[in-house]
């Protein structure tokens, strides 16, 4: 397809993307399958629609070359399209990609993750997420005999199921009965985690927290809620769906050096393609299984989750991760990157608004009002200038198909939004550079 440079102007707009938006939401509750990838996410009427993506970028269907940040949630640390990932791919769809009995690629695709993950003893494979993170849970509270679940309260987001989703904003659907066994506890704080298990004695079947979110661990915690878990006789989860190769191959609990008794991971382990795995302690991961005397825990049990064509993409990222150096290099990208960013907020005069926040193959970013609190008007305003220079980035989540020239150019638009941001915090309103409704957050009780 031919493509254009992507204007840099007020007039940037997207005509083929704004009708291709309102196709969607005629058909698609929220125009999109996952609620952060919906238009509201973006400025009125500059959410493009996607045609294809190569490396680290994706063209849309009025022909834009974007820079793609995020990409696919995350999902997609390698790039788009990676030969290595394709290839094997490709084998494996000629070969039938589903069976009624287990391939040999699920023996396979299980000692290649156990090796790259050996804080884990046994796997099972699924599609998305917020099945194995279910999965983990329903485990948990069959072995402890425990009917609360204790959540990070601080990370944003584990499973659609009720158990979790009944304590956000969206709770519109779920029983009350249910999400009242949903209890929480602040990250970093192991005062207050002791302080709810005593509260809840022998009720809490499990902790469940992302191993390490915007900023590190503080010093001993991860060991001391290791500690706390024993002690009181429940299940520490690691939900590593972001932290998962992008904090190194074997996951956080890999670079810090605490195991949990259960672990999900996703997003990266598919570089795009569809896989998701729950591995653990092999006691605890057989309870699922045939080789035991007590009662059957309906763990995982899905149509598609041995799809031979995604387990050997999920096979062929591990390899690549370990034999290229990824996170390696992702760290280094992100390093250049939030350098870079810091130092065009800082020339333009926004550094105390525009915050570059989180591990370097992780960045996310913050944008404040004259106040200093958190806008969504500026991050409107951020967002439309981004788009305008050909920069599609709701976080700054680098992939490894990145190079030097892209970061240079992504600052490079960076400094120009910083400039007009300098402009609506002078004036105390953004509102004539938006143009448009603001962007919202995911999580809102009315639409």
């Amino acid at each position: 397809m031919d493509t254009k440079e992507t204007k840099e102007t007020d007039e940037f707009l997207l005509p083929r993307s704004r009708t291709a938006n309102e196709r969607l939401h005629a058909m698609i509750p929220g125009g999109a399958h996952t609620y952060a990838k919906g238009d509201d996410q973006y400025p009125e009427n500059l959410a493009p629609v996607i045609s294809n993506g190569r490396g680290a970028h994706v063209w849309d269907i009025d022909g834009n070359r974007y820079i793609e940040y995020g990409s696919g949630l995350r999902s997609v640390s390698l790039g788009h399209a990676h030969p290595r990932v394709i290839e094997a791919v490709r084998r494996e769809l000629d070969r039938g990609s589903n069976f009624v009995r287990p391939s040999i690629v699920e023996v396979e695709a299980a000692e290649r993750f156990l090796a790259t993950v050996p804080t884990a003893e046994m796997v099972k494979f699924a599609k998305n997420g917020s099945d194995v993170t279910t999965a983990a849970v329903r485990l948990a509270r069959a072995v402890t005999g425990r009917p609360r679940v204790a959540i990070c309260a601080d990370h944003p987001f584990f499973s659609v199921d009720d158990w979790f989703i009944g304590t956000t904003p969206m709770s519109a659907g779920i029983p009350a009965a249910t999400t009242e066994l949903t209890v929480a506890f602040p990250y970093g704080d192991l005062t207050a985690t002791e302080e709810l298990l005593t509260r809840y004695q022998d009720e809490v079947a499990c902790l469940i927290l992302e191993p390490a979110g915007h900023t590190e661990p503080p010093p001993g915690y991860l060991a001391g809620l290791r500690e706390l878990a024993d002690r009181h006789g429940c299940v520490l989860i690691f939900d590593e769906m972001i932290t998962g190769f992008r904090w190194s191959e074997a996951g956080a609990q890999g670079l810090y050096g605490v195991a949990p008794d259960l672990s999900t991971f996703g997003k990266a382990l598919g570089n795009g393609f569809a896989v998701s795995a729950l591995a653990g302690r092999r006691d605890l991961m057989e309870r699922g299984g045939l080789r035991h005397s007590r009662d059957r825990v309906f763990l995982l049990s899905t149509t598609h989750g041995a799809e031979t064509h995604s387990l050997a993409a999920a096979m062929a990222v591990q390899t690549t991760y370990v034999e290229e150096g990824i996170t390696a290099r992702l760290h280094a990208l992100g390093e250049r990157l939030a350098a870079g960013v810091r130092d065009a907020a800082a020339v333009m005069g926004v550094g105390d608004h525009v915050i570059v926040r989180g591990r370097a193959s992780n960045l996310v970013f913050a944008t404040l009002d004259e106040n200093r609190q958190p806008s969504q008007q500026h991050r409107t305003l951020f967002l439309r200038r981004l788009l305008a220079g050909g920069v599609l980035a709701p976080s700054f989540v680098v992939s490894s198909a990145l190079d030097d020239a892209d970061i240079d150019r992504t600052v490079d638009v960076v400094a120009q939004a910083c400039a007009v941001y300098r402009k609506a915090l002078d004036a105390a309103d953004p509102t004539p550079w938006l143009a448009g409704r603001p962007v919202k957050p995911v999580f809102r009780r009315l639409a």
